[in-house]
């Protein structure tokens, strides 16, 4: 059975290059009826942010990117967390320590800068302390930590499935860190040894990891575990091709929630990422990416994150792919964070399809329409002069839109039109100051529709304290 893992680091906001690695984990693992599984991997206490890994599984949660285990909120104890699986590791380490694949050293902090600084790294001095020695100084107490036994000189073959094999000199490989004195384990050490325990049959991540790589497959041969397939993704870029990261772009999760931007449509544009399906479109359903899914169709070019094309993509899904009560739905909270209020659900309907032609996040319904949420929406400054110019106009207008009994929408553009002919008036002389005064703006569906959706007490209000 295929099983695959993402295994995020509590260490700040939900990362969006965390949900492009689920989605290829999540499609293989479905591909093939295996499960795909959550690991939270918070064993740098350093780095470690309280309330990071609730909002990271949140985040996935939103994205529905559903694990077959692991932590959930709310749920039971999280029986994939990595801190509280210390005595595995530890084991582990000593099994290593056996078989003469580790060992220990005890330089102090201050001795490894020293070492760092005149050789370059670590030198491996402790490798030649007689083991005797080494676990009576461990038994006395001694603070240490437990490395890598680096074999040498040899080599080490690294088969990356969608790169090829790449072998390297064992000169270049460190005896790295397995166990810190603290008595939590390194990442290389930790990931090996769940990774088997957990049953991972496929490592799918980032091309970052690619360095790491031969030092977990040393330690799979140190343990005398079967190496399970690994495929290094390519990281996300800047569109000036470089990392992307928060210092150039928007890389939390939270920011584009927050910006209404809408799961699905995130969701298929992450897909889009290094892969392309068959037929070339790029609308489709995650379950169309998990059925078109093959490494074939996966590019090792680095894939650029363009945040104007994500923004078209989810004005597409706004427009054509969710139904209007959809959309209505979920533009409640953004109306509701804005102070705004609507009469009724068939108001917000109609609201929501007049804007929706105008707007590629939910976010912008209501900084582009307050007008119809509020009575207390701005004026641009372009549409108070047009206001200004246009008030004799607007005086004439005022009683006959009184008059007016029919509110619909055509019968009072046949109002206006009539009322414009009448006075020798393009339509735009009329038309332009009245959808001033009734939104502040200039640029808005049609005039008709909005007074329609107003109805006539609010049209008439706004007039005339437009007038006053």
């Amino acid at each position: 059975m295929v099983v695959t893992r993402i295994a995020p680091s509590p260490t700040g906001d939900p990362h969006v290059g965390t949900a492009y690695i689920a989605l290829f984990n999540y499609a293989w693992a479905r591909k093939n009826g295996g499960r795909f599984i959550v690991r939270i991997e918070d064993t740098d206490r350093a780095r470690y942010v309280p309330g990071a890994e609730e909002r990271i599984l949140a985040a996935l949660k939103w994205l529905e990117i559903a694990y077959d285990e692991g932590p959930d909120i709310g749920g039971p104890h999280a029986p994939y967390r990595q801190s509280e699986r210390l005595p595995i590791y530890k084991a582990h380490a000593e099994e290593l320590l056996r078989r003469g694949w580790a060992y220990r050293a005890f330089e102090t902090p201050e001795e490894l800068e020293r070492i760092r600084q005149e050789k370059g790294g670590y030198d491996g001095r402790a490798r030649h302390i007689p083991p005797e020695e080494a676990e009576e100084r461990a038994r006395r107490g001694e603070p240490h930590v437990i490395r890598l036994k680096v074999p040498r000189p040899g080599t080490t073959a690294v088969k990356d499935e969608l790169r090829g094999v790449v072998v390297y000199d064992n000169g270049e490989i460190p005896d790295v860190v397995l166990l810190k004195s603290d008595g939590y384990p390194t990442y290389h050490l930790a990931n090996v040894v769940d990774d088997h325990l957990m049953g991972v049959t496929d490592v799918i991540r980032a091309e970052e990891w690619l360095v790491s790589t031969p030092i977990h497959v040393l330690l799979y041969q140190a343990f005398g575990w079967e190496v399970p397939r690994f495929y290094h993704m390519p990281l996300l870029r800047n569109p000036d091709r470089t990392k992307i990261s928060k210092r150039k772009s928007h890389t939390s999760l939270e920011w584009y929630r927050a910006e209404g931007f809408l799961p699905e449509a995130l969701r298929n544009y992450l897909c889009l990422m290094g892969f392309s399906m068959p037929d070339g479109r790029e609308i489709f359903t995650l379950e169309e990416f998990v059925a078109a899914f093959s490494w074939e169709r996966v590019s090792l070019g680095g894939p650029i994150f363009d945040l104007e094309k994500l923004r078209w993509m989810n004005g597409k899904y706004i427009r054509e792919v969710l139904s209007l009560e959809e959309v209505a739905q979920r533009v409640k909270p953004f109306l509701e964070a804005a102070g705004f209020f609507w009469p009724s659900e068939a108001y917000l309907r109609r609201a929501v399809e007049l804007m929706r032609p105008r707007i590629d996040t939910l976010k912008e319904l209501p900084e582009k329409a307050p007008y119809l949420f509020t009575e207390d929406y701005p004026f641009s400054e372009k549409a108070r002069a047009k206001l200004e110019e246009g008030l004799p106009v607007l005086k004439e207008l005022l009683p006959l839109l009184k008059a007016q009994e029919d509110w619909s929408e055509a019968a009072l553009e046949a109002l206006l039109r009539n009322f414009a002919a009448q006075r020798g008036l393009k339509l735009g002389q009329v038309a332009q100051p009245l959808r001033a005064a009734l939104t502040g703006s200039l640029e808005t569906p049609g005039l008709f529709e909005i007074m329609a959706l107003l109805g006539k007490e609010r049209t008439l209000s706004r007039l005339e304290r437009a007038l006053s």
